[in-house]
C-alpha cells in the first residue's frame, strides 16, 4: 500500500502530465521508469531518443506519440526500416484506433493514405518530403523506429534526410537499440532539430542467462551474476572445452580440428526437455535453416498435440486459400505445411512474404516451437522466443566470412525471454573447436555498439536539394548531416594527435645527429634503396599479370587448362572465355569435380596454355547436373595430368637497376657509412620517420574529412552538369525526370530514359529489362545469361553501353561506381510478364542446382514493380512509355506477388 506522500507524487504527476495519465489509464500493464521518462518529455514538447534493449518495450513511446496526436488533432507517422515491421505495426494500431484512423504506405501498398495515422516505409516519408506531398498537411509527429538502421550502408542515408528535412513543427520521435555513443546522437539530433532529451536504459525486463552447448552439454557461461560482470567464464565450461579439444587434437597446421557438426534434431530434443521451447536457432545461411528442418523431421520430431495441430491447419488453410494449387505445388507447400504442423519452420527471405507471415503468427501464438532462421529475424519483427540458439558466430557479409559484432550478438540474443510469459530468457552458442568460450563472454558481455553514419549524397538527392534549395543551401544541409557532425568530432581529435606526433619527432633529432657527417642524408639514401628495390620488384609481378591476361585472353572454348590452387584446383575446360570489365578477364569454366563458375586472372600465378582441346556442344547449358556430368567425364579422359605438359616459366624481363647500382655506391661512399653507432642512429631515424609519415598520414586525413561531404556532393554535381541534369545552378527537364527515381541505380534509369533505349519495348519486354538495373545476383560465378532475341537482346545491351560510360565518368571524379547490370532476372520477368505459370518462371531462374527461391522471386518482381511505377511517372503521361510501363507493373502484379 502506497504512502499519502507517494499518493500526493502521483496525483501531482497526473495533473502535470494529463494525455500520460490518460494514456497509462488504457493500459493492461504498468510503464517501467525510462517509458515514464520518455512520455514525460515527449508531453513537454521535446523530441525524444529512446535507446533500451530490444523487447524492452520502446515501441509504447511511439505508441503514446500516436496518441499524443489524436489528442491534439494532428498527424502521426510511424516510419519502419522494412515492410514487415511495417506490416506488422499497421496490425498492431488498428486494433487500438480502428481501420479508419489508421493507413499503411509501403513501396507497393496503400491502405487508407489519408487517414490520420499513417505507418510506413522510411523511404516512402523521404519521398513525401522531397515532393512536398499534401499528406504531410497537419503533420505532428513522427517517430522513427529502429533508428539505428541510419548505420545501414545501402539504405542508411535515408533515415538522416527524413530527420534533416522535416519540418521544424514536428516532433520526432527516435528508436533506438542500445548504442554507446547515444549522446553524440543526441547532440547532432538538438542541432538540427533543436530540444531533444535523450533517455537511455540498458535494463532488460526479462533476465537473459548465457549458456554453452558443447556435444550434449550445457554449461553456463558464467558462473553468477557476478562473474558475468567480470566477464569470468564458467570454469567447469573451460576444463571440458580444453578437454573436448585435446581429443579431437590439430591438424598440420596446427589448427583445431573440426568436430562433428551440430545435431540439429539433438539439440531441439535437449531444449524441450529442459523446457526451453519455443526456440528460434539462429543459422547464418538458408540452405542451412531448410536442411535444418528436414533434419529434424528424418528424426520423427513431433513438437506439437493435437489440437495444436488443428488449429496450424485452420491457420495455414485460411491463410492461404487464395493461392492457386498449381502454385502451391511450385512452392513446396505440402513440405512446409507438414513441418508446420509438427511444430517446425525456416524463416529466411528466400520465403514467400506470406510464408513468412503465417511461420511469425504460428511462433507468436506458441503453436511453432522451433524455428530455424537467418539474422533478418532479428532485425526488430516482435517474434520473441524463451531460448535462443547459435550455431556459429561467424557469417557471410556478402564479400567475406566474419565474426558477428557484439551489437548483432545483442541483437540477436536479444529476442530471448518473452515479457509478461517468461520470467528469464536463455541464450544458447553451440561450441566448436575453433571458438573459445571467452570470446563468447566478450560478446556477451558489451552490450552496445557505436552508431556510425553512412550518409553519401547520391545523384537523386543531389537534383532534389538543388531543386528546393539550390546549390549552395544544399552544400550547406550536407554540411548538418550526422555524418559530417561526427567527421568535425574526429577531426578535432586528429589535429591534436598531429601536434602530438610532431613533439615526439623532434625529441629524435638529437639522438641521430653523427660527427661524421649528416646523418639525414645518409638516412635518404637508405630510403631511396628500399623504395627501389620495391620498384623493381613490383614491376615484375606487373609483367607477370600482363602475361597472365595476355595468355587467358587467347583460350577458346573447349581448351583444357590447370587451375593452380584453391578450392578448384585441378583440370578444367573453359566455356567461355569472358569479358574483360573492370581491368579483369573472367573465365567460365568447369572443373573435373563438377563445379562450374567464373574465375579471374588472379587465380592464376604464371602464364596459362592449353593442355587439351574437347568439344563444348554448342547448345551446352552447366545448368544441368548431367550435362555437368559428363563434360566433367571428358576433361578427366583427355588423358592430361595437373602436372602435364606445361609451358616452361618464362623469364620476365628484369627492371633496370643502374641507378640502383649508383645509389648502392654513394651509400658505401657517404661519411656515416664508417660510423660506429651507425646502427643505433638508423633506429632512431627509423623512428622519427615512422612518425613523420603517421604524422603526413593524419594531416590527409584531416585534410579530407574537412568538407569531405560538400566535395563528394560536389562531384556529383560535376556529373550531373556534364551529363544535362543542372545547368546553371538550376535542375534542367531531365533533372526533373531524375529527380523522381529512387533506386540505386537512378543516374543509369535516367540516362536511359533520356536516350530512348526502352522507348520501342513492349510491356514484358521492358519488364525484362527494367530488372536488370535492381536484380543483384546472390552468388557470383554464372554464365552470362541468355536473352530474349530481339528487342530484349538490343536494349540491355544499349543499357550496358550506357553503363560503361557513366562509370568512366565516376572514376574519373573518384566517386563510387554505378553497380553493373545484373541479366540474371531477364527471363523470369520476361515470362511472368507474358503470364507463364509460376513453375516454369522459378525454373528460367535456376541456379546451378536449384530453383530461384519464391521470396527472391516476390520480392524483385516487387522492385521492378514499383521502378516501372517511378518510371511511368517521371517520363509523364505524354510519353509512349508511360502507359507501356503501367501495362508491365500490370501484367506483373498477379498470383503470388500479388498476395498481401
Amino acid at each position: 500500500m502506497s504512502s499519502p506522500a507517494e499518493r500526493y507524487s502521483a496525483a501531482r504527476r497526473r495533473a502535470t502530465y494529463p494525455a500520460l495519465a490518460e494514456f497509462t489509464a488504457s493500459l493492461e500493464f504498468g510503464l517501467d521508469d525510462f517509458q515514464v521518462r520518455a512520455c514525460e518529455a515527449l508531453e513537454g514538447g521535446s523530441g525524444v531518443l529512446v535507446c533500451a534493449p530490444t523487447g524492452a518495450g520502446k515501441t509504447v513511446v511511439g505508441e503514446f506519440a500516436v496518441h499524443m496526436a489524436r489528442a491534439t488533432d494532428r498527424k502521426c507517422f510511424y516510419t519502419t526500416p522494412i515492410k514487415a515491421l511495417s506490416n506488422q505495426k499497421y496490425a498492431d494500431l488498428v486494433r487500438i484506433y480502428g481501420p479508419d484512423e489508421v493507413g499503411l504506405l509501403t513501396g507497393d501498398t496503400v491502405i487508407n493514405g489519408d487517414a490520420p495515422v499513417l505507418v510506413m516505409t522510411t523511404e516512402v516519408l523521404r519521398n513525401m518530403l522531397y515532393a512536398s506531398s499534401a499528406t504531410l498537411d497537419g503533420l505532428g509527429y513522427v517517430v522513427m523506429d529502429e533508428v539505428h538502421y541510419l548505420a545501414d550502408r545501402f539504405r542508411g542515408a535515408v533515415w538522416e534526410e527524413v530527420i534533416i528535412h522535416l519540418p521544424a513543427s514536428v516532433t520526432l520521435i527516435s528508436l533506438s537499440a542500445t548504442v554507446s555513443n547515444a549522446e553524440e546522437f543526441a547532440d547532432w539530433l538538438v542541432s538540427v532539430r533543436g530540444r531533444t532529451e535523450v533517455i537511455v536504459s540498458e535494463h532488460r525486463p526479462v533476465p537473459l542467462w548465457q549458456h554453452m552447448l558443447v556435444g550434449r552439454r550445457m554449461f553456463d557461461l558464467f558462473g553468477d551474476a557476478d562473474a558475468a560482470e567480470h566477464r569470468e567464464v564458467n570454469p567447469q565450461l573451460l576444463r571440458y572445452t580444453r578437454e573436448q579439444q585435446r581429443r579431437l587434437g590439430f591438424d598440420h597446421r596446427g589448427r583445431p580440428r573440426r568436430g562433428r557438426p551440430v545435431n540439429r534434431p539433438d539439440v531441439i530434443a535437449r531444449l524441450d526437455d529442459e523446457g526451453l521451447l519455443p526456440a528460434i536457432v539462429f543459422i547464418f545461411s538458408r540452405a542451412g535453416c531448410d536442411a535444418a528442418v528436414q533434419q529434424c523431421m528424418r528424426a520423427g520430431l513431433h513438437l506439437t498435440n493435437a489440437v495444436e495441430r488443428a488449429e496450424i491447419t485452420r491457420i495455414v488453410e485460411e491463410r492461404t486459400s487464395g493461392i492457386a494449387a498449381d502454385d502451391l505445388h511450385a512452392l513446396g507447400y505440402w513440405d512446409w505445411f507438414d513441418a508446420l504442423r509438427r511444430g517446425l519452420a525456416a524463416h529466411h527471405a528466400g520465403l514467400l512474404p506470406v510464408f513468412k507471415e503465417v511461420v511469425e503468427e504460428l511462433f507468436s501464438a506458441g503453436l511453432v516451437k522451433a524455428v530455424f532462421a537467418t539474422e533478418t529475424l532479428a532485425l526488430g519483427i516482435n517474434m520473441p522466443a524463451r531460448c535462443v540458439v547459435l550455431e556459429r558466430l561467424v557469417k557471410f557479409n556478402g564479400d567475406a566470412h566474419v565474426d558477428i559484432t557484439p551489437g548483432e550478438y545483442t541483437q540477436l540474443t536479444g529476442r530471448a525471454g518473452r515479457r509478461g510469459i517468461d520470467i528469464e530468457g536463455h541464450a544458447v552458442v553451440a561450441w566448436s573447436p575453433e571458438l573459445d568460450p571467452r570470446h563468447v563472454a566478450g560478446l556477451a558481455s558489451t552490450r552496445t555498439f557505436p552508431l556510425r553514419s553512412s550518409f553519401r549524397p547520391s545523384y537523386n538527392m543531389a537534383v532534389n536539394l538543388v531543386a528546393s534549395l539550390g546549390a549552395e543551401r544544399a552544400r550547406d544541409l550536407l554540411s548538418s548531416s550526422f555524418a559530417q557532425f561526427q567527421t568535425d568530432r574526429a577531426v578535432v581529435g586528429l589535429a591534436e594527435q598531429v601536434r602530438t606526433a610532431e613533439l615526439a619527432a623532434a625529441t629524435h633529432d638529437r639522438d641521430i645527429k653523427c660527427h661524421l657527417g649528416d646523418f639525414d642524408e645518409y638516412y635518404r639514401l637508405m630510403l631511396d634503396i628500399t623504395g627501389k628495390e620495391k620498384s623493381l620488384a613490383r614491376s615484375g609481378k606487373a609483367a607477370r599479370r600482363d602475361a597472365v591476361a595476355s595468355s587467358l585472353a587467347h583460350l577458346k572454348v573447349g581448351d583444357v587448362i590447370h587451375i593452380p590452387g584453391g578450392k578448384r584446383a585441378g583440370l578444367a575446360v573453359v566455356l567461355d572465355p569472358g569479358i574483360s570489365r573492370g581491368g579483369e578477364q573472367r573465365l567460365m569454366v568447369l572443373t573435373e569435380n563438377r563445379w562450374a563458375g567464373r574465375i579471374g586472372e588472379s587465380v592464376f600465378a604464371e602464364p596459362v596454355d592449353a593442355l587439351a582441346h574437347i568439344k563444348v556442344p554448342r547448345h551446352f547449358n552447366h545448368k544441368i547436373p548431367a550435362a555437368r556430368r559428363d563434360m566433367a567425364a571428358s576433361v578427366r579422359n583427355t588423358g592430361v595430368t595437373a602436372d602435364g605438359p606445361r609451358r616452361s616459366r618464362r623469364r620476365l624481363p628484369e627492371g633496370e637497376d643502374r641507378e640502383l647500382t649508383v645509389l648502392r655506391e654513394r651509400l658505401r661512399t657517404h661519411p656515416c657509412h664508417a660510423c660506429p653507432d651507425r646502427t643505433e642512429h638508423a633506429g632512431w631515424a627509423r623512428r622519427r620517420q615512422r612518425l613523420l609519415d603517421d604524422n603526413a598520414h593524419l594531416r590527409r586525413k584531416v585534410d579530407q574529412r574537412s568538407g569531405s561531404l560538400t566535395r563528394v556532393f560536389d562531384a556529383v554535381c560535376d556529373v550531373l552538369i556534364s551529363r544535362g541534369y543542372l545547368a546553371d545552378g538550376q535542375v534542367t527537364p531531365h533533372g526533373r525526370t531524375l529527380s523522381r527515381l529512387w533506386t540505386e541505380t537512378d543516374l543509369l534509369v535516367a540516362e536511359c530514359l533520356r536516350a530512348g533505349i526502352w522507348d520501342e519495348l513492349g510491356a514484358s519486354e521492358l519488364a525484362a529489362v527494367v530488372s536488370t538495373v535492381l536484380y543483384e545476383s546472390r552468388r557470383d560465378g554464372d554464365l552470362p545469361a541468355a536473352l530474349p532475341h530481339g528487342p530484349v537482346t538490343q536494349a540491355v545491351t544499349a543499357t550496358l553501353g550506357i553503363w560503361e560510360g557513366v562509370v568512366t565518368e565516376e572514376r574519373a571524379k573518384r566517386l563510387d561506381t554505378t553497380r553493373e547490370p545484373d541479366l540474371g532476372f531477364v527471363w523470369p520477368m520476361y515470362r511472368w510478364a507474358r503470364g507463364e505459370p509460376l513453375a516454369k518462371v522459378l525454373a528460367s531462374a535456376a541456379g546451378p542446382d536449384a530453383e530461384m527461391p519464391a521470396g527472391d522471386f516476390v520480392r524483385w518482381t516487387r522492385q521492378t514493380v514499383d521502378l516501372l511505377g517511378q518510371i511511368a511517372g517521371a517520363v509523364g503521361p505524354k510519353h509512349r512509355l508511360h502507359e507501356v510501363a503501367k501495362d508491365a507493373a500490370s501484367s506483373l502484379r498477379r498470383g503470388v506477388v500479388a498476395y498481401v
